[in-house]
């Protein structure tokens, strides 16, 4: 990867109005909601919600545009004596970055002010932890589909899925099986879905798992442990790692 290339794409991107005004508009209204709430626990779960819906699309979306915006640009860069690899991992780091700046001036400098608690900083991990995610999803449905309308139409239906359907889908399963023992299926749904993920460890962190039952006591059994924050911790990365993974794969062979 060329530290070079990463510079540029970085610069390239932090001058984008799109992401200048994703920044603007996460700090307002994560500013807004601390204001308005009487504690600042009030205004941490306002924000999970924000966070949980407006982080994954925005990095899911701006990310696919952005690499078939930027493919006549990879392709003089495949053109020359650069590895594929080293051009994938340098927009990935480049887009990665831009929007990580995004997320700790958007999120962490409210946070820092309002909540510096471990509660406020897992929302912050998770905002960070999310954005890597999509980001990396985006890639391999840019990469595996040349046609730009069809890979944003991909890119909608993964947010989507994660964001929407897979709720409903998990919702489902309970009700049709509410007969037999579900709760350590229960966690393991929860593993295949980040945005769900990422929820359960933030509400773990405000003691509220004595109202989600006995499944609630499984998850703050499983979580909250240093043990089960390196198992989010391992299925966040992986759920980076692996649509990277199938992206560079997909790449190297790709004719451009």
């Amino acid at each position: 990867m060329k530290t070079s290339l990463v510079k540029y794409v970085l610069y390239d991107i932090l001058q984008n109005r799109i992401v200048i005004a994703y920044t603007v508009f996460l700090l307002a209204v994560s500013m807004g909601l601390f204001a308005l709430s009487d504690q600042p626990a009030q205004g941490l779960i306002s924000l999970l919600n924000i966070v949980l819906i407006v982080v994954p699309l925005v990095s899911l979306i701006f990310s696919t545009i952005h690499l078939y915006n930027a493919a006549d640009f990879i392709e003089l860069l495949a053109a020359q004596p650069l590895k594929r690899s080293a051009i994938l991992w340098s927009e990935f780091w480049g887009l990665s970055l831009a929007m990580i700046t995004a997320i700790i001036i958007g999120v962490g400098i409210p946070v820092l002010v309002y909540a510096p608690n471990p509660t406020g900083f897992s929302l912050l991990g998770t905002a960070l932890s999310l954005t890597l995610v999509f980001i990396a999803l985006a890639f391999w449905a840019s990469v595996a589909t040349r046609d730009k309308a069809r890979g944003i139409g991909v890119a909608l239906l993964t947010w989507f899925y994660f964001a929407l359907l897979y709720d409903a889908l998990v919702l489902f399963i309970l009700f049709g099986f509410a007969d037999y023992p579900l709760e350590k299926a229960t966690l393991a749904l929860m593993s295949l879905n980040p945005i769900d993920l990422g929820r359960i460890i933030v509400l773990l962190q405000m003691d509220i798992s004595a109202l989600m039952g006995y499944t609630g006591a499984l998850f703050n059994a499983l979580f909250g442990t240093v043990w089960g924050i390196i198992y989010a911790l391992s299925i966040m990365l992986l759920w980076v790692a692996a649509p990277l993974y199938f992206a560079q794969r997909i790449f190297r062979k790709k004719d451009l």
